[in-house]
């Protein structure tokens, strides 16, 4: 069954490069909501929590060390079909894949260097967002 919310992180090269404004813009003009957001730190070990999905691949130590190089943006996004949508709005992994327009078209760097995170499933949505914020820190919950 689908739910209405989604998780995403601007990663630390788009913080870094400050986009993160123009990426929320984005999100916000493509009817989005923010539900949650803070800025935050990953420490080595919480990358490593919370990509611990990956820990058997071969990139996971350079995952772990590259999300915890630099603060991020945390949010949980509100929105009819919000996972898909998302997904589509973000674009490919790889941004030399990504569609135009996209926000990994225009931001990301490189396949490592992204720019931002989503969701891939509405379980991984709530798995994700409640790894980042309490039910109170949750607007409408």
């Amino acid at each position: 069954m689908a739910t209405n919310r989604t998780f995403t992180m601007i990663k630390p090269d788009a913080f870094g490069a400050g986009n993160a404004g123009a990426i929320l813009k984005m999100i916000e003009e493509s009817g989005f909501k923010l539900v949650a957001m803070k800025v935050t730190r990953l420490s080595a070990e919480a990358a490593g929590q919370f990509y611990a999905v990956h820990k058997e691949r071969p990139f996971y130590g350079d995952l772990c060390a590259y999300m915890s190089s630099g603060p991020i943006i945390a949010a949980i996004l509100e929105k009819e079909n919000a996972v898909a949508d998302f997904r589509t709005l973000i674009g490919a992994t790889n941004p030399a894949n990504a569609a135009e327009g996209t926000i990994r078209k225009i931001f990301a760097k490189s396949l490592e260097e992204n720019a931002v995170h989503g969701s891939d499933s509405d379980e991984n949505a709530a798995i994700e967002g409640s790894f980042f914020f309490s039910d109170l820190e949750k607007v409408g919950v």
